[in-house]
């Protein structure tokens, strides 16, 4: 079980690092949209995931961690979700933070709940 996790999470890192320097190296480094599309995108595929791990018994434990611990626990970034939050209110940009943080949380939530809706359609 273990070698499956491993194996996901280097996949999803690497993944989290080709996206997010592309999206800041598109957007600019003012605000950390990098890390905000990784989130949300991280968001809505462990929605996915888990929606047909829980309807699907043909998915075995070692392809669920595979994709949800592995996969999606090394593509998200909530540490340097952290990191870059308290960045922003270190340097005093508070209504930027305070976006960073509500986005992040609200917009998260609502593709996991899409990866869900998405998931049960197909």
């Amino acid at each position: 079980m273990l070698w499956y996790i491993a194996a996901g999470s280097a996949l999803g890192g690497a993944g989290r690092y080709l996206v997010t320097g592309l999206v800041q190296r598109l957007a600019g480094t003012a605000f950390p949209y990098g890390t905000l599309l990784v989130n949300v995108t991280g968001s809505f595929l462990l929605g996915l995931f888990l929606y047909h791990a829980i309807e699907s018994p043909g998915l075995s434990p070692e392809m669920r961690a595979f994709l949800t611990v592995g996969f999606c626990g090394g593509y998200t970034t909530f540490s340097t979700f952290s990191f870059e939050t308290l960045i922003l209110l270190r340097d005093g940009d508070w209504a930027r933070a305070s976006g960073y943080v509500g986005l992040s949380v609200v917009v998260a939530i609502a593709a996991t709940a899409l990866g869900f809706l998405v998931a049960r359609q197909m």
